[in-house]
Formats: C-alpha cells, structure tokens, sequence
C-alpha cells in the first residue's frame, strides 16, 4: 500500500499559517494520542520556531495510559508542556487554561515588564485534517463555534475565537505534508482515518491492523470476534466475516464489509484502549 495525499487546499492552508504565525503568542498542537508521532505535521516545528508550544494529546481515552505518560514525558524532553484530554467528552479540558498560561508564562512576564497587563495570549490550534481540533475548539469554548465534521477536510477558513478575557484562539484548517517520508506514517493515520477511506485498500488495510493486533495486544481479537487468532490476517478476516454473518449474494463473504467493521471498531474505542506507536521505537 503507498500513500500520498495532498489536496490544494492544504497548500493555502499552510500559507495562510505562515502570514498568521506573526500574530500568535502560543501554537497549540493537537496529535492523536494513539500515534502521536504519526499525526504530527514535521511542518509545524518549524512554522512555530520561538513561540510558546503546547501539545495536546487528543483522543487519550482511546490509547492506552501507559504510553500516554510514556509520551507525555517524551514531548516534555523536548521542551514542550503537554496536556491530554478527550475533546469528546471533556475529560482534561478544565485544566487547559492554566495548561496555556503556563505555556505563555514568560511571554506574560515580559509584557508585565513592559507594563502591558492584561493582554490576552492569542493561540493558533493546529493538526492534522480528523484529529479533533474542531471538537478541542468547541470543549473548550463550550459552545459550538467551530464546525465540527468527521470527514477529513471539514474546516475551511480561519477564525478567532475569544475563550474569555485572557485567551482568544485562531482556528486553521488541518494540514498534512506533501510525502510520507515512512510508509508506517501512512498506515497509522490510514488506521485512525486520517485519510478518506475510498482511496484506501480496505481489505489490506484492515489485514495490517490485525497482523498489528496480533503481535502487541493478543487475546483482543479472539475476545471481541471469537475467532483463532493464530491464522494469518486474511484467515482472521475472513473469520470475521463469518462470525458478524457479513455475507454476499450465494453466501459468500463479504470481506470488505468486515474490514470496514474492524477498522470502525478500532476507531471507535470498541477493542478497548490501544496505542499504535511507543516512544521507544520512535528515538
């Protein structure tokens, strides 16, 4: 499977950061928890040279708490403060404006010195197309003013957003690079539906997650489908479709329609908390 996605509108997206990047005090990034290295753009690092970074791992409840504070502490290395939450259902959102006035804690002390009080830190929420910034935005704001949307692609303009008297938020479209330098990149955001699933291989794409599953979390599959999981992918797949009766005309099975299954099921939280990249392969 080769990935290569690059719509022309992430291309504006990324200048229209680049002319709005002079405005902005703090660049909050969101990441997907399960892939947090995967679900970055390598564009951002230099894009947000000299300001304030916070990164958000979104989507926490979904990965596995171990190797959240696993890269919690891996991002905090690299000098960044870090924050997970679950933009869904709230869960870390409460904690996010002391999370932004610590992030901006010199730039607040500078302009004290210079006898500026009371400017409220202006941040820009950045990430990858799906990764939740409209939903983080609208958490976070508590009221819905961004549009939120499951298909990739949903935010199209930019638009601030005042939180209160001390924080106001630039909202910007999701961009994702032009090449995936790794074919593992490709596939993890493939995996948490990053990339519109018609230009996928679902049937592969699905194999690939279970001979994933297989490896680091064993027992999951037979538990959630009740199938052998010693078979290779396919064997699995189709065991699947067996036992969900995903069938075509003359009984045959309808392997597509699993995969769609599974893929949903993961996505979804259903085969419980599972995180797809550890720090330690990563450095």
């Amino acid at each position: 499977m080769h990935f290569q996605w690059y719509p022309g509108h992430m291309t504006k997206a990324k200048r229209m950061m680049q002319e709005n990047i002079k405005l902005i005090d703090l660049v909050i990034e969101l990441v997907d928890a399960r892939i947090p290295v995967s679900s970055r753009n390598p564009d951002i690092d230099e894009l947000g040279r000299n300001k304030a970074r916070l990164i958000v791992l979104n989507k926490a409840d979904l990965a596995q708490e171990k190797y959240n504070e696993a890269w919690t502490e891996y991002f905090k290395d690299k000098g960044y403060v870090v924050v997970k939450v679950n933009s869904k259902k709230g869960t870390g959102i409460k904690s996010i404006q002391g999370v932004i006035q610590k992030a901006c804690k010199e730039k607040i002390e500078r302009d004290r010195k210079r006898g500026i009080l009371n400017r409220p830190v202006r941040a820009m929420v950045v990430g990858i197309p799906n990764v939740g910034k409209s939903t983080f935005i609208n958490s976070l704001a508590g009221k819905a003013c961004a549009k939120t949307g499951n298909k990739p692609g949903v935010t199209k303009g930019k638009q601030w957003i005042r939180l209160n008297k001390n924080v106001e938020l630039l909202d910007t479209p999701g961009i994702l690079w032009p090449k995936f330098e790794d074919q593992n990149v490709g596939l993890n955001l493939a995996f948490i539906g990053s990339m519109k699933d018609e230009i996928l291989q679902i049937e592969e794409l699905a194999c690939k997650l279970l001979t994933f599953l297989k490896q680091y979390y064993a027992g999951i599959l037979a538990e959630k489908y009740e199938i052998l999981e010693t078979e290779d992918a396919y064997t699995c797949l189709k065991a699947v479709a067996k036992q969900r009766h995903c069938l075509l005309q003359g009984n045959e099975l309808d392997t597509e329609k699993a995969a769609g299954l599974i893929l949903d099921d993961f996505r979804n939280g259903r085969l419980g908390k599972i995180t797809l990249e550890f720090p330690s392969n990563n450095h």
